[in-house]
């Protein structure tokens, strides 16, 4: 069951992603006073899950997000509109924004790109893989 779910996911994230625009700039992170509340696509907002808010990205894609500074990968939904900031190019739920070492400056550069760019070629390892089915499972 859980692997047709996770196949779903990834055909919407082809149909969402347009091309392959990948961007470079700096995420920022949500949760506290946002957690439980609406989102732009009518879910509710849990810090706990491994979500982002983007500008640029339709709502429901699926996107990889790496810390420039220390390498550190996730995979998030795009279920809200934001940053706040036009300065910044992605809000990252609170978890996601701990999984890649953000947490603590708040700030990071960061490369974003749509999920299905990332794994459509075959340079990705079965590790790279498995963490990616990992994310997903927290973006539920």
């Amino acid at each position: 069951m859980k692997t047709a779910i996770l196949t779903a996911l990834l055909f919407f994230s082809f149909a969402l992603a347009q091309d392959c625009k990948v961007q470079e700039g700096y995420a920022s992170w949500y949760g506290g006073k946002f957690h439980g509340r609406k989102t732009s696509s009518g879910e509710v907002f849990n810090k706990h899950k491994f979500t982002a808010a983007s500008r640029d990205y339709p709502l429901g894609t699926y996107l990889l997000v790496k810390n420039l500074s220390n390498g550190e990968e996730v995979v998030v939904v795009v279920t809200d509109r934001g940053p706040a900031k036009r300065s910044r190019i992605i809000d990252l739920s609170k978890s996601a924004a701990e999984k890649i070492g953000m947490l603590r400056q708040g700030v990071a550069k960061v490369q974003v790109m749509p999920l299905y760019c990332a794994v459509k070629g075959d340079e990705l390892s079965e590790e790279v893989h498995e963490e990616i089915i990992r994310d997903l499972l927290n973006t539920l």
